[in-house]
């Protein structure tokens, strides 16, 4: 990360730290100042919670994501390769997908009850249907020049996926698991505030309640951070891919 970009965070915390605990433009009970949410943030730090909130949330994004990756990418790959299974399943995936996964709480609740469950299941609603979009368009801008060019040297269906649409369909679907990542942290916060008894999402909630601002801060620049992490990781992978 270049300095330069560091330069409008730095001037957006000092303008909070004098709008916050200079000026004390807002009492703290409405928004806590840069202060306030440095000491909750030691204290969520040294009582360990911190730490068990974040490992609660990621592993409830790599399970749902996981489910969504495999479901989507094999599903896309079928269905970008098979055109009637395409033309058969479109209409449901168009009815479906713009369906928020929000929609879907009152239903994974009633299906699996509180805990890690259900917000998985928000995650692979919320998650799906990007990645195989992405894993379709991937199938259907394979270079039509390596399609012939493998069926003149007589390869099967199976050594065609293998060999040619597959790997030309995997920059597209790193590019469908990059913006999925991002739905799943939202997701994720969402099922965890109103489906979860743990992760950032409950934390973030319970702070709210009791009127610890500082800690529903904490929480929200925890899942932004996550999400730089993730999207670090997936633009490293389509460097590498791309080169």
């Amino acid at each position: 990360m270049g300095l330069d970009k560091l330069i409008l965070p730095i001037l957006i915390v000092i303008v909070w730290y004098i709008l916050a605990d200079v000026l004390t433009v807002l009492p703290s009970y409405m928004f806590p100042g840069p202060v306030e949410v440095v000491n909750s943030f030691i204290k969520l730090w040294s009582t360990g919670e911190l730490f068990t909130d974040v490992w609660d949330t990621l592993y409830k994004v790599i399970i749902g994501m996981v489910f969504a990756s495999v479901v989507g990418v094999l599903l896309g790959i079928i269905m970008g390769w098979s055109e009637r299974l395409e033309r058969l399943s479109s209409l449901v995936i168009s009815i479906l997908r713009p369906i928020p996964p929000m929609a879907w709480i009152p239903f994974s609740i009633l299906w699996f009850g509180i805990g890690i469950a259900p917000a998985v299941f928000i995650i692979f609603m919320g998650c799906v249907f990007p990645i195989l979009v992405y894993t379709v368009d991937g199938v259907h801008r394979t270079k039509r020049v390596l399609i012939e060019a493998a069926m003149s040297f007589g390869a099967s269906n199976s050594q065609m996926l293998r060999e040619v649409i597959i790997p030309s369909t995997v920059p597209y679907i790193v590019s469908g698991l990059k913006v999925a990542v991002g739905i799943a942290l939202m997701c994720t916060i969402s099922g965890e505030m109103i489906g979860s008894s743990s992760g950032i999402g409950y934390m973030i909630l319970t702070s709210t309640n009791i009127f610890d601002t500082g800690s529903t801060v904490v929480g929200m620049l925890l899942i932004g951070f996550i999400g730089i992490v993730f999207d670090f990781i997936f633009t490293k992978i389509q460097e590498q891919i791309f080169w």
